[in-house]
């Protein structure tokens, strides 16, 4: 069996069900990133770095999707189109709305004795 140690922030969402709707805990990609992660993060495990945590939400996000200048050629996304396109590819590829899809399980922090 496989263990793998993330660090998450302390007040993410539990990991929903698979199959669930996504709520923003994080775990799946500070696991591994997905495909196109891997192209942003140039690495093909640890956490993806276009994840952003929002703190006025309490929950991690995709960056590809709130913050796509900054982690994609920022300039051709003020292009309205052009942000469509993006923003609908970025979905498809990170396969948002489709539920969870992180078939492990999610441990609760180790404290110390």
């Amino acid at each position: 069996m496989h263990h793998q140690v993330i660090q998450i922030h302390p007040e993410a969402p539990p990991k929903p069900a698979v199959g669930a709707p996504c709520n923003g805990c994080g775990v799946c990609c500070l696991a591994e990133p997905c495909p196109v992660g891997m192209l942003i993060s140039r690495r093909r495990t640890g956490a993806c770095e276009a994840l952003v945590w929002s703190e006025g939400e309490l929950l991690y996000r995709c960056g590809l999707l709130v913050q796509p200048e900054r982690f994609a050629a920022g300039r051709w996304l003020r292009w309205n189109p052009l942000r469509r396109l993006w923003l609908r590819w970025a979905r498809r590829v990170i396969a948002a709305g489709r539920g969870c899809d992180a078939d492990f399980v999610a441990d609760g922090p180790e404290l110390p004795p």
